[in-house]
């Protein structure tokens, strides 16, 4: 019974995320529900001391990086540097080559610190155009764009401040760099068979006579190529990001404030502030390079964003507020449940399982699949078995950072179900429905999703040396 009781709870929040309902309100009644299933006089105490505290623990660790991701997608979008970036990258590879293109933009958007929503916004019309030019079906878009964000920019590559890449930093005390040649080598995979995948249904359409199609909605106006930013100007913002990143993380945090940190202002303050760096230093680097990378826009196209950035970043940071707001109260909830008896079968189940990191591939594959949010799953998978892990990782003398991209490539593969926010967003931009395009974004997932045993058998093969 008490294992029906965890079962329960996640059916029905994966059934309210499913039909658009939002999770903020749903995650703590359907944790509190289950308190009440197993204890009626526990629904209080728990919600008030501990479903709210670690929401508020989720919040305070990630809404800035969240927040600063948004804005700086919001200035690059202002500033038409979004789209300058795509022109010149579609002219580079050539418009012969339209999904090639359109998988590389998205990557470059996405890996120098773009919010993959924003991405969708600014590669669509492009995409449109290059698929119409070279007659591809338009249904095969949201698979080309789902290649390039969803994917190996999003938590493979080492570095990429995308939030799936710095929530295991607090667990797991890495940083976002984690074993950047596992990253690195599942990255590959994904785009080899990525492409391959997408060429080979190009040519099928084509052999059957499918051309772009006729009757589509949401079609864009034709881009505007006029006052384009110079491409070298655009795409610095970017490179700042990803350099800055780097020094933060491997140079200046680690040499300015060592191991840890207590910091007392003056003696009206009873206790110091103390802060262990080893702990927070990912998080602090991504957000103090996304404060570089927008100064940087600023500074290059400062009349272009001065004219919408009061209202941009409103829109902007009310995104950044929901997006963290879901993701903390799905954090909550797993950590309820992590509480409950019966979540004590599952644990026990898991540990049937021998090999730590396929323990932990499959624990958080399964929970971002249920919640349909990358970030979500592993929030409520490493709050509820994180230490499990590294006990386990430990006693297999396993180094922490291939447990950080082990949970974060997990994250980012069976997500995208059907009722994933980011799929649904797409399909809703693109103007085309499930049943038309989500074969190729599942094909996508599937592949993301065995790219993450792919990096556990190197790294098994290699006899830990391939990290």
């Amino acid at each position: 019974m008490t294992f029906l009781v965890c079962i329960l709870a996640l059916a029905f929040l994966m059934f309210v995320a499913y039909r658009g309902f939002s999770v903020i309100l749903f995650a703590p009644i359907a944790a509190l529900g289950a308190v009440l299933l197993t204890d009626p006089k526990a629904v209080l105490p728990i919600y008030s001391g501990m479903f709210m505290p670690k929401m508020v623990f989720f919040v305070q660790n990630y809404f800035p990086a969240f927040m600063l991701g948004a804005i700086f997608g919001k200035v690059i979008e202002l500033s038409s540097f979004a789209k300058s970036i795509v022109h010149s990258v579609v002219k580079i590879v050539g418009p012969s080559r339209a999904m090639l293109s359109i998988v590389i933009v998205c990557g470059l958007l996405t890996y120098g610190g773009i919010s993959l929503f924003v991405v969708v916004f600014a590669v669509y019309p492009f995409a449109v155009e290059l698929f119409k030019e070279l007659n591809i079906p338009k249904r095969l878009i949201p698979g080309t764009i789902a290649l390039g964000s969803f994917t190996f920019t999003m938590d493979c590559l080492p570095g990429t401040p995308q939030i799936q890449n710095i929530i295991p930093t607090t667990f797991f005390k890495t940083d976002a760099y984690a074993a950047p040649m596992l990253g690195t080598l599942g990255a590959l995979f994904i785009i080899i068979l990525g492409m391959t995948y997408l060429d080979w249904q190009r040519r099928k359409a084509a052999k059957a006579g499918e051309g772009y199609g006729t009757g589509h909605i949401n079609e864009p106006a034709p881009v505007d190529m006029t006052h384009l930013a110079n491409p070298f100007v655009a795409i610095l913002p970017l490179i700042v990001v990803g350099v800055s990143n780097l020094i933060f993380t491997k140079i200046l945090i680690p040499r300015w404030y060592g191991e840890s940190i207590a910091v007392k202002l003056s003696e009206g303050m009873k206790d110091p502030v103390v802060a262990k760096t080893m702990a927070i230093v990912g998080i602090w680097a991504v957000e103090a390079a996304l404060v570089l990378g927008i100064l940087t826009v600023v500074l290059f196209a400062y009349k272009a964003v001065a004219k919408g950035f009061a209202e941009g970043t409103k829109t902007a940071i009310g995104g950044a507020l929901l997006a963290s707001m879901n993701t903390a109260s799905e954090y909550g909830f797993g950590a309820v449940i992590a509480a409950l008896p019966g979540f004590i079968v599952v644990a026990n189940a898991l540990k049937a399982i021998p090999n730590p990191l396929v323990k932990e591939a499959i624990s958080v594959n399964v929970l971002a699949g249920i919640t349909g949010s990358a970030s979500g799953g592993m929030g409520i998978a490493l709050a509820a078995m994180s230490q499990q892990f590294i006990e386990a990782a430990n006693a297999a003398h396993i180094p922490m950072q291939v447990l950080h991209r082990v949970a974060a490539m997990a994250s980012g593969g069976m997500d995208t179900l059907p009722h994933n926010g980011a799929v649904i967003t797409l399909l809703a931009v693109t103007g085309l429905t499930h049943r038309q395009s989500y074969k190729d974004i599942f094909a996508v997932t599937c592949i993301k999703t065995s790219a993450v045993f792919l990096i556990i058998l190197l790294y098994y093969i290699s006899g830990g040396h391939i990290i």
